[in-house]
């Protein structure tokens, strides 16, 4: 067994401060990923770096027509939240379909959108919310923030501190879970804000979540489960593995849409 070193940070700053020292540190959150990649010595960080008892980065904050949760709090946390019920009821019904009670009352959000996992759900909602990743450093915007399967715009020991999300004038998830994990083998975010139109996609690209252009065209001029049906989804790109061909999961995409869109109202 390899040897690790456990910090449990007070502050943004502790984290920041122990992550520098350390010669290959990993921020824990929920640990879900981590915790089972390290049992399997599929990773050995020199130091985990714990941020649940940072408290500026738990708790939901209701601004200007957004809403902020903080990235330490974990999903059980956002699909009970009566702010995020009231102002974005997708991302709270989201949070709730998250694998089994056990994960959603030890994963985080905040941990999710930087593990960037290809089937998660979280990462539909940052993108079809079309929200701001707060770090340590900085904010980035979720187009600029998710780069491919598990691959994001963070540099090495920057913190997700928070994920500011706008309210939508209506928005809704629908996802087709693995039986298994509970992972989605597709899930779509619809979301409109403003008039603009945003539609995420999850567990069906090679390259992780995507907006699907054709999908927010069509939804843009007749928001309808119609349109959603109507719109092409190509099968470029699309996974075809051991548990769907991407003819399926092409498939999968138009009627998740639909629900979503349904769902929406």
């Amino acid at each position: 067994m390899y040897e690790t070193k456990y910090h449990k940070a007070a502050s943004v700053q502790d984290a920041v401060a122990a992550l520098s020292g350390a010669s290959e540190g990993a921020v824990l959150a929920g640990g879900q990923t981590l915790l089972p990649t390290m049992k399997q010595h599929l990773a050995s960080p020199s130091d985990l770096v714990d941020v649940r008892g940072i408290a500026g980065m738990q708790g939901v904050t209701v601004g200007d027509g957004t809403i902020t949760i903080g990235a330490a709090t974990r999903h059980a946390d956002v699909a009970g939240n009566a702010d995020v019920k009231a102002h974005i009821p997708g991302l709270a019904a989201l949070a709730g379909g998250i694998g089994d009670p056990a994960v959603r009352s030890m994963g985080t959000i905040g941990g999710s959108v930087a593990n960037n996992d290809p089937a998660a759900d979280y990462p539909a909602a940052v993108l079809g919310l079309g929200a701001t990743v707060v770090t340590d450093r900085r904010e980035i915007a979720a187009d600029d923030f998710f780069e491919g399967m598990f691959s994001t715009a963070l540099d090495d020991g920057e913190i997700i501190t928070a994920i500011r999300f706008p309210v939508p004038t209506r928005a809704a998830y629908a996802k087709f879970p693995n039986p298994a994990s509970r992972y989605a083998m597709v899930g779509v975010f619809v979301a409109e804000t403003g008039g603009n139109v945003r539609v995420a996609v999850t567990g069906a690209g090679e390259d992780g979540v995507f907006r699907h252009d054709g999908m927010e065209s069509a939804l843009a001029s007749d928001f309808s489960v119609a349109s959603a049906a109507g719109a092409t989804t190509s099968q470029e790109g699309v996974l075809n593995d051991m548990h769907a061909s991407a003819a399926y999961r092409a498939h999968l995409v138009n009627v998740m849409a639909e629900r979503a869109v349904s769902k929406a109202g």
